[in-house]
């Protein structure tokens, strides 16, 4: 958990910033957190993440663009010193707030400021969403949902659940573990809208936005509005797909592994991945989505990031890195059969 003096400065950076721009992670997380930052402080412009794996100088042209006098990033573990380097240029002051383990502090600049849990000591060391973080700085009860919505997409379960099946009994159930909450709820089920409706058109994604920051509960969401329509049409369009995958998908059980292969214009490779992950448990798990010369494979199971790290010593194009049971990793697409090989050995499959 952040301590009270880190939520303490976070709030200074968001009364003190006029037009601030948050770039955040495109994901469910991600997005809920600028939510509950923006309405908050009733300002600033959300940006959604598309890059990978960093945050790269092309967004910090897009502050530039913007007219932003302060830069949040959520939910984003990796940023490319280019894009630091151009905000300590325009002096732009660049507030970083993240739960995965980072590897560079940019400790050369004075105009980076970073807070993240799991650099914490003692009892405050913790890897909660970022948007708990946020929730638990701006302390706005009205925001609970949004809060909920972040977290258990994130696969986290926060200790304010008892607090939202109160306020929300229609929206809640019998809950045991995040990924309960999130493939057998209603609240679940919204939570899982956002992530598809972020894969729409980047002009369709400020729409949802801006709905969403003037919703007054998880019941407008997906309601029948005029303020809605496209989020909601890409939603049932790609929970169609998905279904479809997920199906597909669970044909391709082999020993300890589910490994599956799929193309077309849309990755969701992440979704995927956790939901089989939910419905197979005792597997590992890879989702690999092609498309050109790059596959892009998110990977989930019990300590799935030390298997990776092995096997990206074994292609030393590939990159990759994420949580402990949960990872993702871009290999070379002509690598991909190889690549399933050796991750079928050290699974002792």
């Amino acid at each position: 958990m952040l301590t009270k003096k880190q939520i303490s400065e976070i709030r200074e950076h968001l009364e003190k910033a006029q037009n601030p721009v948050f770039f955040y992670d495109n994901d469910a997380d991600g997005l809920c957190s600028f939510l509950i930052f923006r309405r908050f402080i009733g300002r600033g412009k959300g940006v959604a993440v598309r890059s990978y794996p960093d945050l790269n100088v092309q967004y910090a042209k897009r502050a530039q663009e913007l007219n932003a006098d302060y830069v949040f990033v959520l939910d984003k573990p990796v940023i490319s010193k280019e894009f630091v380097e151009e905000l300590d240029k325009m002096q732009i002051p660049f507030v970083w707030i993240d739960h995965h383990l980072i590897d560079n502090d940019f400790k050369e600049f004075s105009n980076v400021h970073i807070y993240n849990p799991t650099r914490n000591t003692g009892k405050n060391k913790s890897e909660e969403p970022v948007s708990y973080l946020a929730y638990r700085t701006t302390g706005r009860e009205e925001d609970l949902w949004i809060s909920m919505m972040g977290c258990i997409a994130d696969h986290y379960l926060p200790d304010f659940a008892s607090d939202f099946k109160e306020k929300y009994p229609d929206f809640w159930g019998n809950v045991k573990k995040p990924f309960d909450a999130y493939y057998k709820t209603e609240i679940g089920r919204i939570a899982m809208s956002l992530n598809f409706g972020l894969k729409d058109s980047l002009t369709h994604v400020v729409h949802l936005q801006n709905f969403l920051i003037t919703c007054r509960g998880p019941v407008e969401v997906l309601s029948e509005l005029s303020t809605n329509i496209s989020f909601r049409e890409k939603y049932h369009e790609i929970k169609k797909k998905y279904d479809s995958l997920i199906f597909e998908a669970g044909k391709e059980i082999s020993g300890q592994i589910i490994f599956f292969t799929y193309g077309g214009e849309m990755s969701i490779s992440a979704d995927l991945s956790n939901e089989l992950s939910y419905l197979h448990p005792e597997k590992f798990i890879a989702v690999a989505y092609t498309k050109g010369a790059i596959s892009n494979v998110s990977m989930r199971g019990k300590n799935v990031k030390s298997i990776l790290e092995k096997l990206l010593k074994q292609f030393p194009s590939a990159s990759g890195g994420g949580h402990r049971d949960a990872v993702g990793a871009r290999i070379k697409t002509e690598d991909l059969t190889k690549f399933r090989e050796a991750f079928e050995l050290e699974t002792g499959k």
